[in-house]
């Protein structure tokens, strides 16, 4: 049996599925050492920094509300240079009562917008933008805590008019007990981290979570309200007007990691679906000839793992074992990807019977969120993921 376009096959296949994972960071590295460095930003103190407004949306955060109120007024910006914005759209605890009461420092500007109709984050969020007379908007999840420097450190970036959006640091608290949906999503993220940075440096930033992100009013639009991962699109649409998307590591928003591995699979699923809806609705931006840097990073980036990896994954292990049954050679490679998924499985039934061995954790998480792709994929085409999701419970 003739097993050559097997291999041919297989190769390209593995070739992908490295870069996708390990191969587009080790590339970009690589480019940065020939490219000239620019210097950071400046954090000196000067008195232009730009008025802010300050945007939290929040659904149902009774139970984390208070805590981000005192955690944003605490920032190190002149209170006279921003405006708080707290939207709490369909809250039906006490959300909105909390914003209202919440004691303010004095000198402290705020807005709390609700409706009793919840149409979803974006919704909430652009009518918020309405609002703004800012020049700079900062955006952060009710949920999570910033860094006091936050958003000094994001609005520096905005001495470079090339600058339309700069993303923060997204991470995950992880207590010594962490289970695997948490101990993996706080490993992703960690490296997720360094690859961002690589590619603001390389040219701009592959979008931004919504954790934390600051953009210039005058590059914002509208997005569509039923887009599913409203920072990531939105900082794209940017990006590809011709704004750069900075990264700022010194300006970072710190969360707990989901409850547990099935809520963690919720939010994996939910991701997963926003992720393809974007891809769709970015295409033009896959065009090499017209966007260049930007297709390749964003191609290398996030392309490459939301579509074309997940599917040669199976098929991968299916051409090896093929190519096994003609050729010794692949017999070595067969082994170590049944070992892989071995663990993965075993990383599994450990956590539904609450046993913690590390070493699964990263196996079981990687097949985690390629197996959230699939059911994202469903989800998406069976038209069966609203804006209205249901949140992920966090641990408290």
């Amino acid at each position: 049996m003739d097993t050559f376009w097997l291999q041919v096959v297989f190769w390209a296949g593995v070739a992908v599925v490295f870069y996708a994972y390990l191969g587009y960071a080790i590339v970009l590295k690589a480019l940065l050492l020939l490219k000239k460095q620019h210097s950071r930003p400046d954090y000196s103190p000067d008195a232009d920094i730009p008025d802010v407004a300050f945007i939290v949306c929040a659904y149902n955060e009774a139970d984390f509300i208070e805590k981000k109120i005192e955690n944003s007024v605490a920032v190190a910006y002149p209170a006279s240079k921003i405006t708080y914005y707290f939207v709490t759209d369909g809250s039906d605890d006490n959300t909105p009562e909390l914003v209202r009461n919440f004691p303010y420092p004095d000198g402290i500007r705020w807005f709390l917008l609700h409706q009793p109709e919840r149409k979803g984050k974006i919704a909430a969020f652009q009518r918020a933008m309405k609002m703004v007379e800012a020049s700079v908007v900062v955006s952060t999840d009710a949920n999570t805590e910033i860094n006091r420097d936050a958003v000094l450190n994001l609005t520096r970036h905005f001495k470079d008019p090339r600058v339309g959006a700069v993303a923060g640091e997204k991470r995950i608290h992880m207590p010594q007990n962490s289970d695997a949906g948490a101990a993996g999503e706080g490993i992703y993220w960690r490296y997720e981290s360094a690859l961002k940075l690589m590619d603001a440096r390389f040219g701009s930033a592959i979008g931004a979570a919504g954790e934390l992100f600051a953009f210039r009013s005058a590059a914002y639009e509208d997005v569509p309200s039923d887009t599913l991962v409203e920072d990531f699109y939105m900082t794209m649409r940017m990006a590809m007007k011709g704004w750069r998307i900075g990264y700022e590591p010194l300006a970072f928003a710190t969360e707990e990691a989901s409850a547990d591995i099935r809520e963690e699979w919720k939010r994996k699923v939910r991701i997963a679906a926003g992720g393809l809806q974007a891809v769709v609705r970015l295409a033009p931006l896959l065009n090499f000839f017209k966007y260049g840097k930007l297709s390749f990073q964003y191609i290398s980036h996030r392309v490459l793992r939301w579509t074309v990896a997940p599917v040669l994954l199976p098929l991968l292990f299916v051409l090896n074992a093929i190519l096994y049954q003609t050729k010794s050679f692949y017999q070595p490679i067969l082994v170590l990807q049944f070992v892989f998924y071995t663990a993965a499985i075993a990383g599994w039934i450990f956590e539904n019977r609450s046993i913690r061995l590390k070493v699964f954790f990263v196996p079981y998480y990687f097949c985690l969120m390629n197996i959230a792709m699939y059911a994202g994929f469903l989800r998406l085409t069976g038209k069966k993921q609203s804006v209205l999701w249901e949140k992920a419970r966090r641990r408290v």
